[in-house]
């Protein structure tokens, strides 16, 4: 299932469903609710949240591949945190521009 987050500052941001839980939890909300909204108020606190929460994922002390298959796992893992989340914080962010709220699922 796919979950949309939407906001009329940009574009619609969708994921799938696991993956918009995960971050909906990175944002404070419940991540089992359907439908939801981030206030103009609480904009602040899910950026703050988000970033924080893509920190935290990103190794400390990241090490270049040695050989080329090394090179070619690491092209083959999954896409991180961070990499997920850039287009929330993008729609986040915006919306804190324009003060207007986000949702999804409606």
């Amino acid at each position: 299932m796919l979950i949309n987050s939407k906001s009329p500052a940009s574009g619609d941001v969708v994921m799938f469903e696991k993956n918009a839980r995960e971050l909906l939890l990175a944002l404070g909300k419940q991540p089992d609710e359907a439908k939801g909204v981030v206030t103009v108020a609480q904009l602040p606190g899910a950026i703050a949240a988000l970033k924080l929460a893509m920190a935290s994922t990103q190794p400390s002390n990241p090490q270049p591949p040695t050989t080329d298959d090394e090179s070619e796992e690491q092209a083959e893992e999954t896409v991180s945190l961070t990499q997920r989340a850039l287009p929330l914080l993008d729609l986040l962010e915006r919306s804190l521009q324009e003060r207007v709220p986000v949702t999804w699922g409606v």
